[in-house]
């Protein structure tokens, strides 16, 4: 599957590694993704000095209601003016958010229901920030990079988790709270001065003068995918996949370690071992830049990666837990990545924002909020089940991505 796009000047077939438009963008968007993590882990301190951790914990995931219910519409807006224009307007917002939480916490000690507002501020933000910059990479590259570019998106994203931890920690250590989140503030504006500079592929004539109701734009885009056959089964695969991902992932990976008695030190083993597997499987797509049989191959990482999943709610010691947490995000990061070139491949120019809106959804509005249905699992059942349970979604992705011929023989661009 090829789509046809105005190429950005001077891009040619220059590789995107090379490219120093492409460069550009992966500065930007590692700093602002180092930003997000340091605010996280700010907000995360700020609740839990204020109140107890189950509030803490409200406080931290409220922030996903804004987006379930407006990353729909933040997709419309991305493809209406533009992915890099809405990325400069809402990264401006959310440094403005974040710098008006540093100075109430240098100035006062806010209550939990002012953080809890900074947090639904900052998730109404992010359902228009979040497609934008998902669909910004098909603009600004050729079609034949887009793999090589989801890679260097992977790699930029371990990087920033990485670093996001102990950059966060080192602004509590030395400016409290409010120093995190200025930190915070201060990675998200260092993308400001460069996202201008980037050059980006204009849209067909026909694609700019279509300007119709927010809603007649939505229903377009809905329509966008159910008349392409790659789109209407990948989209499906992407929210079954993250679902049944993103809980034992995240506060189910948690709850294990504590059943274990695997510690802190244990947890974060674990989790570098998720990290490398993840990251290898960037850096193998930023470097080779295509694989082959896409639609295949990723149908194969999913059912792979669901098996490992159920495998990993019954390792019992530490060093299994990584072993096997490294071969998920090994899996993980491969999937991910080609799920990703093949949407923006695969969708017309005009509709990437909305294709992206609609492919994202589960992951960073939806599963979230699962999390306290994972934890009430986990109490009655145990971590065992729960992790199975999970693991036949992500495999039902997977089994449907193998069924549809479509997907299975899906090509990236030469």
């Amino acid at each position: 599957m090829t789509v046809t796009a105005v190429r950005p000047a001077r891009a040619a077939d220059r590789p995107a590694h090379r490219d120093p438009n492409v460069l550009r963008w992966l500065g930007a968007y590692t700093s602002s993704a180092m930003g997000d993590s340091v605010y996280f882990i700010a907000l995360s301190w700020a609740a839990v000095r204020a109140g107890t951790p189950a509030e803490a914990g409200l406080v931290t995931a409220v922030g996903a209601v804004p987006r379930a219910l407006l990353m729909l519409g933040g997709g419309v807006v991305a493809d209406r003016y533009g992915p890099r224009r809405v990325v400069i307007g809402s990264s401006t917002v959310r440094c403005a958010l974040v710098v008006a939480a540093a100075l109430l916490l240098l100035c006062a000690s806010p209550g939990l229901w002012v953080l809890a507002v900074v947090a639904v501020l900052f998730g109404v933000v992010d359902a228009v920030f979040l497609p934008a910059a998902g669909a910004l990479p098909a603009r600004i590259t050729t079609p034949a990079q887009l793999a090589r570019v989801q890679g260097m998106r992977g790699l930029a994203t371990r990087l920033a988790t990485v670093l996001g931890g102990p950059l966060g920690g080192l602004g509590v250590a030395l400016g409290g709270t409010a120093g995190a989140f200025g930190l915070a503030a201060l990675l998200i504006g260092l993308s400001l001065p460069v996202l201008p500079t980037l050059r980006v592929a204009a849209l067909p004539e026909d694609a700019r003068r279509a300007r119709n109701g927010a809603l007649v734009e939505l229903r377009d885009g809905f329509r966008q995918i159910r008349r392409k056959p790659v789109l209407r089964v990948l989209v499906l695969v992407i929210a079954l996949s993250d679902l049944g991902f993103v809980g034992p992932m995240n506060l189910g990976l948690t709850l294990l370690s504590q059943q274990r008695g695997w510690g802190s030190s244990g947890m974060g083993w674990v989790l570098a071992g998720f990290g490398i597997g993840a990251g290898t499987a960037s850096l193998l797509l930023a470097v080779r830049g295509r694989l082959p049989h896409a639609g295949a191959a990723l149908a194969a990482s999913e059912i792979a990666g669901a098996v490992a999943i159920g495998g990993f709610g019954q390792v019992p010691t530490v060093a299994a837990g990584t072993g096997v947490a490294l071969l998920i995000g090994l899996l993980a990061g491969l999937g991910g990545a080609l799920s990703g070139a093949l949407v923006q491949a695969t969708a017309d120019p005009a509709y990437v924002g909305r294709v992206t809106a609609v492919s994202t959804l589960v992951s960073f509005g939806v599963a979230p909020l699962t999390f306290p249905l994972i934890g009430a699992a986990v109490e009655r059942w145990g971590t065992g089940p729960v992790f199975a349970g999970c693991a036949g979604v992500c495999a039902l992705g997977g089994l449907l991505a193998l069924g549809s011929a479509p997907l299975r023989q899906a090509e990236l661009p030469h």
